[in-house]
């Protein structure tokens, strides 16, 4: 087989596709800038993160008063101030930004958050580039960025803290991978079949999906562990959350959205 995502005797390079070095390059590269280059590093991470209190004024709202009043009841004169700043940044110029939507995938808030992401995308998008090839794995990263950008939009619409990362595409990735990875002859499934063939299997169909034993499994500990981490982190964090919507809006995407990227339906 050849492809974007192979070389000339057919073997993946260092057995990853080349898209998905190429898209962890580009974020290890991001990030670099961002911790040793540039001298104002959150100015970028607010300007190119999603905020979602700021595209309320794509739709003529502009929750910038009621942000401050919000910040003037805050007992905390800390938390207060922060809230108050973080508004006035991202909403004073009356910019949406609604291309942020997926600029934000591409930022990340530390090493470790990078490294998790790149791990996971190495992990599950790997399966993904082989089938779909490179032009459609990046299609569907960016798809499911502003799927997860959407959901957690919906859920925290007042929000002015940016959302950054780029887990809701990497959790997409993985949601496209239970399409086709877990049946037998696939990669992770029994009797796993040689080379790329295990890859271009038959995906199943969503009704196929919700059925298949192994990919419940793997659905029931993927959301369990987004529950654990997501609404009970500030428990055992010092308050820090994490953007679980956005995962959930990116899993979603990926496995509801995978019939239009997938070159082999």
């Amino acid at each position: 087989m050849t492809g974007p995502d192979t070389r000339r005797g057919g073997e993946p390079f260092f057995n990853v596709p080349t898209s998905v070095l190429v898209a962890i390059t580009l974020l290890i590269i991001i990030h670099s800038a961002l911790s040793f280059v540039l001298e104002n590093p959150v100015e970028i991470l607010l300007d190119y993160g999603f905020v979602a209190a700021r595209l309320l004024l794509l739709f003529g709202d502009d929750p910038l008063n009621e942000i401050l009043a919000q910040a003037r009841s805050l007992s905390n004169g800390a938390d207060a101030a922060r809230l108050a700043a973080l508004a006035r940044y991202t909403l004073e110029d009356d910019a949406a930004k609604p291309w942020t939507m997926l600029t934000y995938a591409l930022l990340h808030g530390s090493w470790t958050h990078l490294a998790v992401n790149a791990i996971w995308l190495l992990a599950f998008g790997a399966p993904v580039a082989r089938r779909f090839g490179g032009s459609r794995f990046f299609a569907l990263l960016a798809f499911t960025a502003f799927c997860g950008a959407l959901f957690h939009f919906f859920s925290h619409m007042d929000a002015v803290e940016p959302l950054i990362g780029a887990s809701a595409s990497v959790s997409g990735a993985m949601a496209a991978a239970t399409r086709f990875v877990f049946q037998p002859g696939a990669p992770l499934g029994p009797f796993p079949l040689q080379g790329e063939n295990g890859y271009l299997l038959r995906a199943l169909s969503l009704r196929e999906t919700f059925s298949d034993r192994r990919t419940l499994v793997f659905l029931a500990v993927w959301f369990g562990v987004n529950f654990i981490t997501g609404v009970m982190s500030p428990a055992f964090m010092g308050g820090d959350t994490i953007a679980w919507e956005a995962h959930v809006g990116g899993f979603i995407g990926g496995l509801f959205g995978f019939r239009f990227f997938d070159p082999r339906r």
